[in-house]
């Protein structure tokens, strides 16, 4: 049995992630500020006399005795992580330092969770790990993007200055049950929209790409890769390789709900990537890892859950 923290731990990732570990018969301590987390993600776990939860914000320091650091603190929506760049840096920057700093205290392994948001909008498609990317550092999605990349550039100095074992993982856009319902990211709109009949806003053209990934397979590809051999470090891009156009993903929102919703199309946000696909080889030869759920199995799971906590809501 292993004593695990994850920061952010109560929020959408955070959360499945707690559930996976404790599964696999650890003690887990979850740390969040609530910003975006939600007490309502890990409510069936309080009771759990190996989970543990903390109220903390991780630009502060936390002094805690763990064997491995699981770091996905940080706002992850352009709705939240806009709301107040100052502070997403800061969540990026200082929290990569104290987390840092604790698993070189303790000795321990730590793990980033980064984002495909590093490429930027980028100008090679699909995307490999060895891209360096296309990103704006003075747009509005800079705070979470330059965040993002500075982390990855602290865990590798890190590594390199004091032999830190560190895992750096690039995660490509997921859903699933305990996205956050007004996150405005595009699964989640879709599918409030189409519960409430609203009509379903797409940006641009609606002919812009993504990969998504269902949850599960994006915590399995997290646990292996922590539990790789410690000369298999990343960074490393967990997603799923299929790719949808905005269009697409409406029709099978529309179609899987039964809503009668109609499209508007309002002007594309600065700085939206066009394009966002991952090359995932090196997922697959080092961990033994690929994605298994299809894009309309995922949508179910994840249309009963909003439709569940609309109504719980009275929405």
């Amino acid at each position: 049995m292993k004593r695990i923290l994850v920061t952010g731990g109560a929020g959408f990732l955070g959360s499945h992630l707690c559930d996976k570990l404790l599964e696999e018969g650890n003690e887990v301590i979850c740390a969040d500020n609530l910003f975006t987390g939600r007490r309502r993600n890990i409510h069936h776990l309080l009771e759990n006399k190996n989970f543990e939860f903390l109220r903390h914000d991780v630009t502060l320091p936390l002094y805690v005795e763990v064997d491995e650091i699981y770091n996905l603190a940080c706002p992850a929506s352009p709705v939240h992580y806009q709301f107040d760049p100052v502070q997403t840096t800061k969540t990026s920057v200082i929290g990569a330092i104290n987390m840092l700093g604790l698993a070189k205290r303790l000795k321990i392994k730590i793990l980033q969770a980064s984002t495909s948001e590093v490429y930027g909008d980028p100008e090679i498609h699909p995307q490999p790990e060895t891209y360096k990317g296309s990103v704006s550092v003075t747009g509005p999605r800079a705070c979470y993007d330059e965040g993002k990349r500075c982390a990855e550039t602290l865990f590798f100095d890190y590594h390199r200055q004091h032999d830190l074992s560190i895992k750096v993982m690039r995660i490509f856009n997921t859903y699933g049950p305990r996205m956050h319902p007004s996150d405005g990211r595009v699964v989640s709109n879709f599918i409030v929209q189409a519960l409430k009949g609203e009509d379903i806003t797409i940006f641009g053209d609606g002919m812009q790409t993504r990969s998504f990934g269902y949850v599960s397979d994006l915590i399995s590809g997290m646990y292996k890769l922590m539990n790789s051999s410690d000369d298999v470090i990343g960074p490393i891009n967990i997603g799923n390789p299929v790719e949808f156009t905005m269009l697409e993903l409406a029709e099978n929102v529309l179609e899987l709900t039964g809503s009668k919703s109609k499209l508007k199309f309002l002007p594309l946000p600065q700085d939206d990537p066009m394009q966002r696909k991952p090359i995932i080889d090196l997922a697959r030869k080092e961990l033994g890892w690929e994605p298994k759920v299809q894009l309309k199995e995922g949508l179910v799971e994840t249309i009963k859950y909003f439709d569940l906590i609309l109504k719980e809501d009275n929405v």
